[in-house]
């Protein structure tokens, strides 16, 4: 997103209505409908309730916390768990778990997020006359459009949404605008229906109505894309997400109160199953046209969760809570990834969800866990953020957190009893947590039993071997990824690799070091001669949206410094350097597998197998860091965390004179 777009602008809150609010803005297609119909009968204290309930809950949970509290929270414009992580992770080591866990739940709402979406649209066409015996929900023709409509969706994401990205704002503002008209339409007839937005109602609702506190499981579904507006925020900027917000506020508040006035004015308790007050209040000539920008708003909104998962994959896996897999960049456009490994994982989660519940009002009583979860963990570590960087009084952060926590662990509550009917999310979501922690908790057994020695003891070493002519020269550069902080340090395995294996003689011995920052885009690189025209350590800092791609840039790095003159890639072979021939550099990575020789507790065992068994399936480092495979080499070193220490073996002594006779018999 170019950053004039990031400022108060017409265009800036266009894009911002096309990225941000595509799932909170297409709510009103189910929510409505599901309380109606948790609730019981339409009475008067339900409808009145409700829209209450909604109208408080948009207020409080979404303009409150995340459109004027969370917004602030932002890591050189950038937005989400994993950016807030990034910005308290120094105030406490446990702070870790709170981001897994919402990082996992916000990716399990990937996968029941678009189904619900597509399905509440497409069910529209069942209010169409002629068309009813054909779209009715959970029919074989339903199914088949949003199983297809999805497909297509996944399949589209390797190309990227450079090219129809400019509709998606004015498809949403159209979007907007026919809920707020809609709902208008019905207000106008029914004006006693503003009444709803007292609290009063809604508190009736909740203590006096025999389902009361239960149904905030359906009233949450009106907040649900809070989350992912948060995660959005780096494409449009914090202005134009809280300028654009009182518009679709307003549309949709609009809406709920069209929808209830219509329900009101047909002076029936029961409205029966199946019918949807979003398409009743739409005019019969309109049903059609109504349905089809449903459709294109539910898609949009469909691909901005898709596109918020593919980026925080993307920050997990720099921030090494994931294992490297495949990262394509299908457009120029900053930002914008594709990652086919969890592209297809969604794409079958999606249709397998479509086909489990059928109908969007089946999928309703599923929807919502995943994130009010995820949302408890961003107050979390919000506490941390207003308290520690922003310094705001304890006694404030308090009030906020207990009111946050009061709200959310309601809502929590009621979404627990969906538990049973949404098991299938549960392994979905075990398995995301499940593999974000071991790849942490394996990674923090790993530094644990990193062994460094001092660089600077080895340097004569390295110019000895670099002049020894008896060895067989290796490379003319020498690379090796090392993990030293320090400069004057060095992986004890690394000197390893280059003395007691083969030798491996080289002209120049380059280390390069990553750093990951806090800040999301840092792209920077400092350069150290330890040892004049020998040894060279390369530190490269790299925010935790850049992807290490380190061939690339250790090349750029060369060319910086032979543009200098602090350096020369003329070849050191005689009969090459003579043409001007630049010399060949040899990357060398060590890979670790567990080695038999361990005895692990059994905490650390079942962490490292899952580790290295989850390291099978995930690309080599090779590959992850971007090396030219012709001239990158891996050696397997094997990982020793606790050696075999109690194995005793007694020396038995043999007499060879029996042994001869023995055989000679």
């Amino acid at each position: 997103m170019s950053n004039h777009l990031k400022k108060v602008s017409a265009a800036g809150v266009l894009v911002t209505l096309g990225i941000i609010f595509g799932d909170i803005g297409t709510s009103p297609l189910y929510t409505f409908q599901t309380i109606l119909k948790e609730g019981g009968s339409a009475t008067e204290e339900l409808v009145l309730g409700a829209i209450s309930c909604v109208f408080w809950t948009l207020t409080l949970q979404t303009t409150f916390k995340y459109i004027i509290i969370t917004l602030q929270a932002d890591n050189r414009g950038e937005g989400g768990i994993f950016s807030l992580y990034a910005l308290v992770r120094r105030y406490g080591k446990k702070l870790v778990f709170p981001a897994i866990i919402g990082a996992g739940t916000l990716l399990a709402d990937g996968i029941i997020t678009p189904p619900i979406s597509v399905s509440s649209a497409i069910e529209g066409l069942s209010m169409v006359k002629d068309l009813e015996k054909y779209f009715v929900p959970g029919s074989n023709l339903v199914l088949g459009t949003v199983i297809f409509i999805l497909i297509s969706l996944f399949i589209f994401q390797r190309f990227g949404t450079k090219i129809v990205g400019g509709l998606f704002g004015p498809v949403m503002f159209c979007w907007f605008t026919m809920l707020a008209v809609l709902g208008l339409n019905q207000i106008i007839q029914f004006p006693q229906i503003f009444k709803a937005l007292s609290p009063h109602y809604g508190m009736r609702l909740l203590f006096n109505h025999p389902n009361g506190f239960w149904l905030l499981g359906a009233v949450f579904l009106c907040t649900t894309g809070a989350e992912a507006l948060y995660s959005d925020l780096g494409h449009c900027g914090r202005k134009n997400i809280q300028v654009s917000w009182i518009f679709v506020k307003t549309t949709l508040v609009l809406n709920y109160l069209g929808q209830g006035a219509w329900v009101l004015m047909q002076h029936k308790t029961n409205l029966g199953n199946g019918i949807n007050p979003f398409f009743e209040i739409v005019p019969k000539w309109f049903l059609v046209p109504s349905v089809i920008i449903a459709t294109a708003a539910t898609i949009i909104a469909s691909q901005a969760l898709i596109s918020g998962s593919f980026t925080l994959i993307s920050e997990a896996i720099s921030l090494n809570f994931w294992p490297r897999v495949t990262v394509k960049y299908p457009t120029t456009v900053r930002g914008q990834i594709y990652i086919p490994s969890i592209n297809w994982i969604l794409c079958f989660g999606c249709i397998a969800v479509t086909l489990y519940f059928q109908t969007s009002e089946s999928m309703t009583a599923a929807y919502g866990f995943s994130i009010t979860v995820a949302m408890l963990m961003t107050t979390i570590l919000m506490y941390f953020f207003l308290r520690y960087v922003k310094h705001i009084p304890l006694w404030i952060v308090v009030i906020i957190l207990v009111v946050f926590v009061s709200v959310e662990g309601s809502f929590f509550i009621a979404n627990a009893v969906k538990l049973l009917k949404r098991w299938m999310f549960l392994f979905f979501e075990f398995g995301l947590i499940f593999t974000m922690y071991i790849w942490y908790s394996a990674r923090k057994i790993n530094n644990r039993f990193l062994n460094f020695v001092d660089l600077k003891e080895h340097i004569p070493q390295l110019i000895d071997l670099s002049h020894d002519s008896s060895v067989p020269k290796y490379a003319t550069h020498l690379i090796y990824l090392t993990k030293a902080n320090r400069s004057n340090q060095i992986e004890q395995k690394i000197i390893y690799s280059i003395f007691s294996r083969r030798p491996k003689r080289a002209d120049i011995f380059w280390f390069v070091h990553i750093e990951r920052t806090d800040d999301p885009y840092t792209c920077e690189y400092s350069v150290e001669e330890l040892q004049d025209d020998k040894v060279i350590r390369v530190e490269f800092r790299l925010g935790f949206r850049i992807q290490p791609r380190i061939y690339t840039m250790f090349r750029s790095v060369v060319k910086d410094l032979e543009a200098s003159k602090e350096l020369n890639i003329t070849s050191r072979y005689p009969s090459l350097s003579k043409y001007n021939l630049a010399g060949d550099f040899r990357f060398v990575v060590l890979e670790k597998f567990l080695s038999y020789d361990n005895e692990f507790s059994f905490r650390d065992g079942f962490i490292l197998n899952s580790y290295f068994a989850i390291k099978k399936m995930a690309l080599a480092d090779d590959k992850a860091f971007g090396l030219d495979t012709s001239e990158t080499t891996v050696e397997k070193m094997p990982f020793i965390v606790a050696p075999v220490s109690n194995m005793h073996l007694k020396r038995v002594l043999v007499d060879t004179a029996t042994e001869r006779n023995a055989v000679a018999e």
